[in-house]
């Protein structure tokens, strides 16, 4: 069952977010896809909050309850994830991140790698450039669960993404999760590969399920998680990470 969705100010913004697990557990942070929300891990977040671990799943800005301001720079989604954590005292915490959300966690792990003591990436494309680049969306009809700017503004950065991210690639250091979707996925499973790669600590594994892992194929998509988020793989030297502050005990 999903649990009442819960508000901080960060970064300038409200954020919504929801969580599950006992308040002193290890924490553990789930950032969803383009036009999903933090409701999109309703079904995976309470078999890893058994751990037992404290898991958060926020809303990205411009989806679903968390502000839609209009900026949607991927290094300002970066930016809001770090300061919501700083909101709720949490000074690191296990991240996993599903397509967008992947990105934006790859890009808190180079910038922030203290934040973060092992990542998870489900089916989450190499910023490298699309050739062909992806042409202008047309906006569905009717109301939406997230900003059409959002849409527009992703796809420019897909088509065009910073080179940067790439360089600093080599900066996620610690133990990174990468779980590709298969060859039905619509993301290139070579450029997972690639990425898994470049990075120091990488395991690499496929589950057959399209882009859709944890929705589709639930069980295996837990167990690789759950194994791997285990206290045995740790980065070396990395502090205990743990919620500082009660910040997070009380829904707004």
């Amino acid at each position: 069952m999903d649990t009442p969705p819960r508000t901080v100010q960060a970064n300038g913004i409200t954020l919504a977010y929801r969580v599950w697990g006992p308040q002193d557990a290890p924490p553990v942070l789930l950032l969803h896809a383009r036009g999903a929300d933090g409701a999109d891990w309703a079904e995976t977040a309470p078999a890893l909050a058994a751990g037992p671990r404290r898991v958060y799943a926020l809303d990205l800005r411009g989806h679903g309850r968390s502000d839609w301001p209009g900026d949607y720079a991927f290094e300002t989604m970066r930016d809001d994830v770090h300061a919501f954590l700083g909101a709720l005292g949490i000074r690191g915490a296990d991240v996993v991140g599903h397509s967008l959300g992947g990105v934006v966690a790859c890009l808190l792990a180079q910038h922030s790698p203290r934040l973060v003591r092992r990542l998870v990436l489900e089916d989450v494309p190499a910023p490298v450039p699309l050739d062909p680049p992806r042409p202008p969306a047309e906006r569905p009809d009717g109301d939406l669960p997230y900003d059409w700017a959002m849409i527009l503004a992703t796809d420019e950065q897909r088509n065009a993404p910073n080179p940067v991210w790439w360089d600093h690639m080599g900066r996620i250091t610690m133990p990174t999760l990468l779980i590709g979707g298969g060859p039905t996925s619509l993301i290139p499973q070579e450029q997972i590969a690639a990425l898994a790669g470049l990075l120091p600590d990488a395991r690499h594994i496929t589950i057959d399920a399209g882009h859709l892992v944890h929705e589709n194929r639930p069980k295996e998509f837990l167990a690789a998680v759950a194994e791997f988020l285990s206290p045995a793989v740790l980065s070396p030297g990395v502090v205990s990470p743990g919620v500082v502050s009660p910040g997070d005990r009380t829904p707004s």
